[in-house]
């Protein structure tokens, strides 16, 4: 429960203290005192998204701060402490803090935690109800998380699952719708990989074999003078007539005079030996120009124009999948690799189908079993809520839970559901946005709130101004309501009504001072007299009347009566 709040630089309110109680508190104020500054403190602990406009004007920021005492297995405290939050013995203090630039901190435990698990812990702190849930129980969307709360855990555990089920049937279905869109553009790749990989297929193009051509159409394009320039060489080296001069023939007779010669002067063997090296590479150079000559013509089967235009065939595939012959042969490759791929495309349609046939089907039996288990549970709650309605001074009405099934599944499952309200014995039952007025959306609502705070993890119930509409003795009824709620779990609840207030077991008032142009308020805990003042006020306006006072304490009277 909420053990305290402290207030600072919020609106009107310059610095304020709100101590909280066991039971059923109760807030009040003239219009326009603050009450909805302390609802606004509350929110920003909770995790609401900050407003620097709500800054006290002159301010630098506002500071918001509240002490909860939790049981020491709460799942809140787990939560937190995963955080690296402290808590001692049950303790938890958050804080908030928001400046005027906008920028808002968030502190638990002492330690500074994202904004965000603010909102993830308040759920399970507090439960807040404002005029705006009145206009949200209209919707059949409120109305089905209204009888799925009611049907306790393990149906809200078989609805989860079913959730997870329909999402995935869901996803495979558009991957099955993107799979069969997708088809014509599929045959038009696969008929331009194919026309492709032919091409490239009857080309049978070489590695390097760009480059082999250009050399043989360079080399045959001048092969007469390769020809005639290595027939020179070879014979300038060596040749076969007697009265023609050669290298190596010259290089013979030097080695031959001189080897003479070592005879008187034996340092000439040098000479004679280099002579006789350089003769032999001069052979091996001649033996290499002799075989050039004689592989010349034997080096390729292919004419020059042949070359040629293989060259040209080759450029052409470069030009296509290029720009260089490795291109060329990666996305050959890479194309094999895509034809496989979707050529299986309509093995993976037939696979998708298959799957996602098992999907629905799974999905279908979840949810009829979520529908089984929310007609019964609607039965109970139709009948519960208009046992509170009884109480509530709505004795003659009636409320009835209908649950209608769609013709196809939905992400909650194949309901609908539908509060129906019957204002009087023998009338026709309507849906309730349509047949309650505002004051009896506050009382439906505030049964709903009893009846489903059984398994509320929150042990905390807030409403703000949920008595609008209602007046005289209805009013009566739902302060005796929400006294009894209090029973079993903190509520507090902010009111203009003196009928609810007088049931409290806890008064707090939110007085609004003006002195020279500056305005503040301040938040007091009434009791004795000032809170029959404070009644009194309520009733009529005139907190110094006789007869309001009157009433008032008999209201207080009363109150303490049940």
């Amino acid at each position: 429960m909420i053990q305290d709040i402290q207030i600072r630089d919020l609106g009107v309110i310059s610095d304020a203290e709100l101590t909280f109680a066991k039971g059923f508190t109760v807030l009040t104020g003239e219009t326009g005192a603050g009450k909805t500054m302390v609802l606004t403190a509350l929110g920003l602990l909770l995790g609401e998204r900050s407003d620097s406009g709500a800054i006290r004007a002159g301010s630098e920021g506002t500071f918001v701060s509240g002490t909860w005492n939790l049981p020491i297995d709460h799942p809140v405290l787990t939560r937190i402490e995963e955080a690296g939050a402290i808590v001692d013995e049950g303790q938890l203090i958050l804080s908030r803090q928001v400046g005027s630039d906008g920028r808002s901190k968030a502190v638990a435990g002492g330690r500074s935690i994202p904004v965000g698990l603010l909102s993830e812990l308040g759920q399970d702190l507090v439960i807040v109800h404002g005029q705006s849930d009145q206009i949200r129980l209209k919707s059949p969307v409120a109305q089905r998380v209204a009888l799925d709360k009611y049907a306790g855990p393990e149906h809200l555990a078989l609805l989860s699952q079913y959730m997870e089920g329909y999402k995935a049937w869901q996803s495979t279905l558009r991957a099955l719708e993107d799979s069969k869109n997708g088809t014509l553009n599929r045959e038009r790749e696969i008929a331009e990989l194919t026309e492709n990989l032919e091409f490239l297929n009857k080309l049978q193009i070489q590695p390097n074999e760009d480059v082999v051509l250009a050399e043989l159409a360079q080399k045959l394009t001048h092969t007469e003078q390769l020809r005639n320039s290595v027939t020179l060489a070879h014979e300038a080296l060596t040749s076969e007539s007697f009265d023609t001069l050669d290298a190596i023939g010259q290089l013979g007779k030097a080695r031959k005079a001189l080897e003479s010669a070592t005879t008187y002067d034996a340092k000439l063997d040098n000479q004679v030996e280099a002579l006789r090296l350089l003769t032999q590479q001069l052979n091996d150079v001649a033996a290499d120009l002799a075989g050039y000559l004689a592989g010349f013509e034997s080096e390729t089967t292919m004419s020059l124009d042949e070359i040629q235009d293989r060259r040209a065939q080759i450029s052409t595939a470069i030009r296509r999948f290029g720009p260089s012959l490795d291109d060329v042969f990666a996305f050959e490759k890479t194309a094999a690799q895509r034809l496989l791929e979707l050529d299986s495309s309509s093995e993976s349609i037939e696979s998708l189908e298959a799957l996602a046939g098992e999907q629905h089907q799974q999905a279908l039996e979840l949810a009829k079993r979520l529908s089984a288990e929310r007609q019964i549970s609607a039965s109970e709650l139709g009948s519960r809520i208009t046992a509170e309605l009884k109480a509530l001074a709505m004795a003659g009405s009636s409320v009835q839970v209908e649950v209608e099934q769609l013709p196809d599944l939905g992400p909650f499952g194949l309901d609908q559901i539908s509060f129906l309200m019957r204002s009087y014995e023998g009338a026709e039952s309507r849906p309730i946005g349509k047949s309650a007025s505002g004051g009896e959306l506050s009382r439906i609502m505030l049964a709903i709130e009893v009846i489903l705070a059984e398994s509320e993890s929150a042990n905390t119930f807030i409403f703000d101004e949920v008595d609008a509409g209602v007046g005289g003795a209805a009013a009566i009824e739902v302060g005796r309501r929400l006294a009894k709620l209090a029973k079993g779990a903190q509520v507090i609840v902010v009111t203009h009504l003196a009928q609810v207030a007088a049931f409290a077991d806890n008064h707090l008032s939110v007085i609004k001072e003006t002195s020279e142009g500056f305005t503040s308020s301040d938040v007091r805990n009434l009791s004795g007299e000032d809170r029959v003042t404070e009644l009194a006020r309520m009733l009529s306006g005139l907190q110094d009347s006789d007869s309001a006072r009157g009433h008032a304490t008999e209201l207080l009277g009363l109150a303490k009566d049940i």
